[in-house]
Parts: structure tokens; C-alpha cells; sequence
């Protein structure tokens, strides 16, 4: 991540989406979201039993999805 960037998100093939840095998260609601720390992994599966982040699901069901690059 660069000093610029007060945050930044990393899509990880066949995985989850990365936070890392100052990032609020809210639900469709507009409540905030607890990450409780400065990097998160969020779902992308649709899988995990920790919505909306990521608690490995992706790799059991066997979850496809480019990553960095996308095309």
C-alpha cells in the first residue's frame, strides 16, 4: 500500500476481496460493521458463515473468480 492511500483492496483469484488500511464498512442498512482491525478479508463465495467476511468457505466449495487483473 502506498503513503498516498489511506486504504487499499487486493482481489485475490479464486478467494476473497482484502481491505487493508482506514475503510468503514457498513451494511445495506447503513449500520456500521465491526472489523476490529485494519485488515479484513471479505467474502466473495457467498459461503461464509461470518458474512461479510471471509472464513476460508471459498476453498471447500470450491469458489472460482478472477483475481487481480480482471478481464
Amino acid at each position: 500500500m502506498s503513503e498516498e492511500s489511506a486504504a487499499e483492496v487486493v482481489v485475490y483469484e479464486n478467494g476473497p476481496l482484502v481491505l487493508r488500511g482506514d475503510v468503514a464498512i457498513v451494511g445495506q442498512d447503513g449500520a456500521p460493521v465491526d472489523a476490529r482491525r485494519r485488515t479484513v478479508a471479505l467474502c466473495r463465495c457467498g459461503r461464509s458463515a461470518v458474512k461479510p467476511f471471509c472464513d476460508g468457505s471459498h476453498k471447500v466449495v470450491h469458489f472460482r473468480a478472477p483475481g487481480q487483473g480482471l478481464r
